[in-house]
This record gives C-alpha cells, structure tokens and sequence, in this order.
C-alpha cells in the first residue's frame, strides 16, 4: 500500500513536471514569435526607405547586422520563410546601388544642361556688350559655380556608392535545406 501510495506520489510530480516544462517551452516559443514579429515590424520602415533612398540602407545596416547578432534564432527563422537573409538581401543592396547609380546619372544629365544655358546666357550678354570683364568673370563665375558643385556631389555619390558595394560582401550565401550553401 505504502509503495502504491509512493507510485501514485511520483507519477503526479512527474506529470507535475511536464506540464511546466510544456509551459515554459510554450512560453519561450511565444516570446521568441513575439520578437520575431517585433523584427519584421522594425525593418518594414527601413525596407520602404531603403526602397526610396539608397543612403537608408546605409543607416539601417548596421542596425541590422547588430539584430542579428542578438537574435539569432528569430533571425534565422526569417531568413527561411523570406528565402534569403533578412531584412536586406543581396538583391535589395543590388538595388539600391542601381538606384544611386540611376540617380546620378540622371543629375549629372541635368546638372550640364542647367549650367550650359546658365553659361549661354551670359556668352549671349557677353557677344551683346562686346568684350566686357564683367561679363568675363560673371562666365568664369558660373564655370567654377558649375564644377564645385559637380565635385561636391561626385563626392557623395563616390563615397555612397563605394559604401553600398561594400554592403554586398557582408551577406554570406544562405544555406538551404539540405545543409548545401547557395552563391
């Protein structure tokens, strides 16, 4: 009776027991879906900028790459249902090098135009008024306004542009299922 009665004691603790350790493992799962629902809701705004302006993907970055240091799991957990590593893919850094790119060339296009007919402009006073030095260095104005502004932001672009190269060594190839790395 007695070793019955120690039976039934040890079989309750044992349940006992694996009822808080289910809770405590159902507890770490909602708290690690909790976080990693927390990181898709942080990086979204970071996603939308870095869509918009290159230069976000440069903020956000290192913010990033310091999430998936401290969380790793749930970091890993998106990378598998995004296919790739989360929140920048190679491909989003891919872009937004085109973009900056895009957007330069666009400027620099637009940037000759405007100082062309700024330098047309004065040529015209200048043919118009004779040989005037006024009108010499008003032309020599608008020639050195023209390049410093162009080098100021070559500048950027250059500095911007080498930065989001350097982006695309920091993601190593994601890894799929059966264990094999992918480029």
């Amino acid at each position: 009776m007695f070793l019955l009665g120690a039976l039934i004691v040890a079989a309750a603790l044992w349940w006992a027991a694996q009822q808080v350790v289910g809770e405590q493992r159902a507890s770490r799962e909602e708290a690690s879906r909790a976080r990693t629902l927390a990181l898709v809701e942080l990086f979204a705004p970071a996603l939308r900028d870095a869509h918009n302006d290159p230069r976000a993907l440069l903020v956000w970055q290192p913010l990033a790459k310091m999430v998936r240091e401290l969380f790793p799991v749930e970091c890993a957990a998106l990378d598998r249902a995004a296919g790739a590593p989360f929140p920048f893919t190679p491909d989003h850094v891919q872009a937004a090098h085109a973009l900056w790119t895009t957007d330069w060339l666009a400027w620099e296009r637009s940037h000759d135009a405007e100082y062309k007919l700024k330098a047309a402009v004065v040529e015209q006073e200048l043919a118009a008024a004779g040989s005037s030095p006024v009108l010499r260095g008003k032309l020599d104005a608008v020639e050195r306004e023209k390049l410093d502004l162009y080098q100021r932001r070559y500048s950027e672009y250059v500095r911007i542009a080498k930065a989001l190269q350097a982006l695309t060594g920091l993601h190593p190839p994601s890894q799929t299922t059966d264990g094999s790395r992918q480029g």
